[in-house]
């Protein structure tokens, strides 16, 4: 059994992406109802959570939402559900389910693929500030 909390929906995401890590803290910026916590697929912790979903990683290495006890999504689901939680004119991004998962998937696939070449990669991932270490399960 993961020890996690249950109250919060988890965010994997790649830890030596700087896109990812940038998306991280737009998150953070914007979970006005602390809704979110956070782990690096390639933690621990994320090892653990990816374990116990029985993702095979060698297929996908992109973002995970993981709501314990309820469902994960993964790629431009996850992405969308996480910007909806923000509010506001995050809403819009709704429109974006008017595309087949399949497209939004390929699109979201195509900046993945690309994210180190355009963003760059970092040698290990991202250690938080004391201030941010709380929204980190590692």
């Amino acid at each position: 059994m993961l020890d996690i909390p249950k109250d919060k929906k988890i965010i994997l995401f790649d830890g030596v992406c700087n896109l990812c890590n940038n998306a991280v803290t737009k998150t953070i910026k914007y979970d006005k109802k602390n809704e979110f916590l956070f782990t690096a697929l390639q933690s621990k912790k994320g090892t653990e959570i990816i374990n116990y979903l029985g993702i095979d990683t060698r297929k996908l290495d992109s973002i995970i939402l993981y709501e314990p006890g309820v469902s994960y999504d993964v790629k431009a689901t996850a992405a969308l559900k996480i910007m909806q939680s923000f509010g506001g004119l995050w809403h819009l991004t709704r429109i974006f389910y008017l595309f087949p998962e399949s497209f939004r998937n390929h699109v979201y696939e195509f900046v993945a693929k690309n994210r180190y070449k355009w963003f760059g990669k970092k040698e290990q991932c991202m250690i938080p500030t004391k201030e941010l270490k709380a929204k980190f399960l590692d």
